[in-house]
């Protein structure tokens, strides 16, 4: 299968800048497997779409990621030069890999100033624009709290210096139910939650469950390659608690079904399916995961599948269209395009039954 086979056109005009003000009056499309269905609803409408009390047996077990993502993006000066910076692994206190813009700019041994105090040397340098920097403080993550901003993915446009756009970003571009830090990029299906929901949700005997995968450079990985068996993911790391593998276990023997709220809980649950301690179950522990699902796949755990709209040729839509098919993602997303639902991080999401 090629990468091409999962390109689309996409008007720019439909590619979300903000959030709504209300993160749950984002659009849902509901996509029926089973006869090639489109609905229209809004996400707010979601407890509705799952099982309830009056079939309390088929109750949906909802799965989370409750990952939180990290301030990571930061500018600082070397010389005269304002480079863009992406943190995204700790490799031990005070030092961390990143990815800098223009790259050209930053060479091993250079000395980068950053806002509040904060200095960094180079003490490494790798393809892809990737550096080592060593920083003057051990508590990095406490520096970036104060003065870096929301990593938010390229297609989504701000100007440096906005602090209001800032301020928004650091609030809405995280779930609200983040725990663990870690993520350079949101889960974005489960942006649409609110109180409100979840407390529905409750309300109709719908069991949540959480998991946790830093979102990394893996999600976001360019595919170079023509195709699709010829690419290798980055790897990712996951936490499953004890808890949660006995809540998908007791589902997934009650008949119940697991919906996963985003490609990384999809990513998590399947990948702990298919470890030496699984037994085609979930085991819990944490792990790395390089694991990339493209049609063809054999899901193991996932019944339901919520997400947002993803780019055109990413690894995201290739998952997506395993589990429910290429040609109805294909002509969902056309039938999106149609109906002008906002695309991408920011946008309005699907729920594949």
């Amino acid at each position: 299968m090629l990468v091409k086979d999962f390109d689309f056109p996409l008007p720019p005009e439909l590619i979300a800048q903000r959030p709504l003000e209300r993160r749950d009056d984002s659009r849902m499309m509901i996509v029926r497997r089973k006869d090639g269905a489109f609905e229209h609803a809004l996400f707010k409408d979601l407890p509705e779409c799952l099982g309830g009390p009056e079939e309390t047996e088929r109750a949906d077990l909802l799965v989370l990621n409750d990952t939180k993502v990290i301030p990571a993006k930061i500018w600082g000066r070397r010389g005269g030069a304002l480079v863009e910076f992406l943190l995204f692994n700790q490799r031990e206190p005070g030092s961390w890999e990143v990815l800098c813009r223009p790259a050209r700019k930053i060479r091993t041994g250079d000395r980068v100033d950053f806002p509040a105090a904060l200095t960094a040397e180079v003490i490494a340098s790798g393809d892809n624009g990737h550096r080592i920097l060593r920083f003057n403080v051990s508590d990095v993550l406490g520096h970036l709290k104060e003065i870096g901003h929301a990593p938010l993915p390229p297609y989504i446009k701000r100007p440096r210096n906005d602090e209001t756009s800032r301020s928004e970003d650091l609030a809405r571009y995280q779930t609200l139910y983040a725990e663990n830090d870690g993520a350079i990029a949101a889960p974005t299906a489960g942006l649409h939650f609110t109180p409100e929901v979840l407390e529905r949700l409750r309300g109709r005997e719908i069991e949540t469950a959480r998991v946790t995968l830093h979102v990394g450079l893996a999600t976001f990985q360019p595919l170079r390659a023509e195709r699709l068996e010829d690419h290798r993911m980055l790897e990712e790391s996951y936490t499953i608690s004890e808890e949660t593998a006995a809540a998908i276990g007791r589902a997934k023997a009650e008949g119940r079904p697991v919906t996963a709220v985003g490609t990384t809980v999809v990513r998590t649950l399947e990948s702990a399916a298919r470890t030496e301690r699984s037994a085609g179950v979930v085991a819990p522990g944490t792990r790395g995961t390089s694991i990339f699902i493209y049609p063809g796949f054999e899901f193991k755990v996932v019944d339901r599948l919520l997400t947002n709209f993803h780019l055109p040729q990413s690894t995201l839509i290739m998952l997506v269209s395993a589990f429910a098919g290429r040609e109805l993602i294909m002509a969902a997303y056309a039938e999106a395009i149609k109906e002008k639902y906002r695309f991408f991080s920011y946008g309005d999401c699907m729920l594949i039954l």
